[in-house]
């Protein structure tokens, strides 16, 4: 069931608004246009999210991966997972006016392989796409994939756009300049605004096939400063605040019976990543015994207090059945303390890696700086932007640090498609190349099959090489102005950091 808890009051200072605006706010620019084929970050999933819509989409309100109908009203599956067959759902319109049919999937899935981006993998293996008039299609891969319903329900996946407005609006580069401030999706909301580093806003378009939003107008202000963002909260300028409240933000709210707050189940997890190119972790034995010595809980305590536990799996959570992929790493500091005292002193220095948009992580990194200290090891904490960490995929990560701590979430709720994009040194989240081929091929196992076993094997050989560990399963923390309904209904576990907003109201 539903992991949340809402504390309310009487004794509010902030009124609900009569003028249906919903005001909330970025504390990061999303960095990327709110364009679906080229959006692949966290901030700016509630623009795609609420502007666009896919075939199909995941229950919201539940800590269950539970595929329901979008788009599309009903789907099969071949029993290899490579034919999928659609009945789309009639009376849809996109907010240029033209109706939703069966030829917006090719049209949709062709623009997002035209542009080329990270979230193009998902279609890169459709063979066909074959129309069976209006409102059917069948869509055929070259190669079985059980990922490929989670691809067609994720916050990343392909969204349908009108081909009309496609093909109006294409200019040089596949319509990527005009979606910067337009969008052309089915979804409640139209973007109405997009300055970036400043401000975004939504409209509710009034020819919507679903339910209809309570609130007609989203006001999205950048707030660069964690602080000012919280004032505005207290002082009731934002309805809520839905991402990177830092931890000690979070333990205020927590006890303020003034507000809603909300710890929603989601698959974020908060990862260590150990280097095996250079320096002490080059050594399986030494990394498998540094994993041991750092103790988890005292992280969860101290820097996810009322908001995460200890990892029990290496998969983020809510992703696969817990009697699999089970992550049995005893905290136990003398393996690395025997091994710290043979160490010539250029070895005993490691530096920890964080992105440095993340004041969790810096905790994080803090706080196994002093525990390596007890057994020998000497760490200096440094932070990192966030395109520097990615520019090391793919790399002999030579100029990366020797740990990172990192959160983060899969692009789809599958097993394979995280153990892909983590484990294998060409996935794409592999940010130090660790590579193990019997991790690989068991991923495949799982791909074509969907058997959880497949993946749960990878899991533990992936563990086994002391290049990962799941830290901390993380809960999405949001805090809300206690007049504004429906927030734990609206999340949905695939999606971090946003919510559904056309399920929003007052009350």
């Amino acid at each position: 069931m539903l992991a949340a808890t809402a504390c309310g009051g009487n004794n509010t200072p902030n009124a609900a608004p009569t003028d249906h605006t919903l005001h909330l706010s970025f504390l990061q620019d999303p960095g990327q246009p709110p364009d679906p084929d080229v959006f692949y970050a966290a901030q700016g999933l509630l623009l795609t999210t609420n502007t666009y819509e896919g075939l199909l989409q995941f229950a919201p309100g539940t800590d269950k991966v539970q595929l329901q109908p979008l788009l599309a009203t009903s789907w099969t599956a071949s029993p290899d997972n490579r034919v999928f067959t659609f009945q789309l759902r009639q009376g849809v319109t996109f907010h240029d006016g033209t109706p939703f049919t069966a030829a917006a999937v090719k049209a949709s899935f062709d623009r997002r392989l035209a542009v080329n981006q990270g979230p193009a993998y998902m279609v890169s293996e459709v063979d066909s796409v074959t129309t069976q008039g209006d409102f059917g299609v069948t869509i055929t891969l070259k190669s079985p994939n059980s990922a490929f319903l989670d691809y067609l329900a994720s916050p990343y996946g392909p969204r349908m756009m009108s081909p009309t407005g496609l093909a109006a609006n294409a200019g040089t580069d596949n319509d990527q300049t005009y979606l910067t401030t337009h969008d052309l999706g089915t979804g409640p909301y139209t973007l109405t605004d997009a300055r970036v580093g400043a401000h975004y806003g939504l409209a509710a378009y009034p020819g919507y096939w679903g339910n209809k939003p309570y609130f007609t107008t989203v006001d999205l202000p950048v707030i660069t400063d964690t602080s000012a963002q919280q004032l505005q909260f207290d002082n009731g300028g934002l309805a809520a605040i839905m991402h990177d409240l830092p931890s000690s933000a979070v333990a205020s709210y927590i006890g303020n019976t003034k507000y809603s707050n909300y710890s929603l189940p989601s698959m974020m997890s908060d990862y260590l990543y150990l280097n095996p190119h250079h320096g002490l972790f080059a050594d399986q034995a030494a990394r498998q015994a540094t994993q041991q010595a750092i103790d988890v809980a005292q992280l969860v305590q101290q820097a996810f207090s009322g908001r995460g536990k200890v990892a029990p799996q290496i998969y983020p959570p809510n992703m696969i059945g817990p009697e699999f992929a089970q992550q049995q790493i005893p905290h136990d500091t003398a393996a690395l303390t025997k091994l710290a005292a043979t160490l010539p002193a250029d070895k005993k220095s490691i530096t920890i890696g964080y992105d440095s948009s993340n004041p969790d992580n810096l905790l994080v990194g803090n706080l196994i700086q002093a525990q390596l200290a007890t057994v020998g090891i000497t760490a200096t904490v440094q932070g990192y932007p966030t395109a520097q960490i990615y520019s090391w995929i793919g790399t002999d990560a030579a100029q990366a640090p020797d740990m990172l701590a990192l959160a983060g979430w899969p692009d789809a709720p599958s097993p394979y498609t995280w153990g892909h994009i983590s484990f294998d040194p060409d996935g794409g989240l592999n940010y130090f190349g660790c590579a193990a081929p019997d991790v690989t091929a068991a991923l495949n196992t799982g791909k074509a099959s969907g058997a959880d076993r497949a993946f749960s094997d990878a899991a533990e050989k992936a563990s086994a090489t002391g290049c990962w560990l799941n830290m901390v399963d993380i809960d999405d923390f949001m805090v809300a102005q206690p007049w504004l309904k429906g927030v734990a209904e609206s999340h949905i576990v695939s999606e971090p950091n946003t919510l559904r907003l056309a399920s929003l109201s007052v009350g």
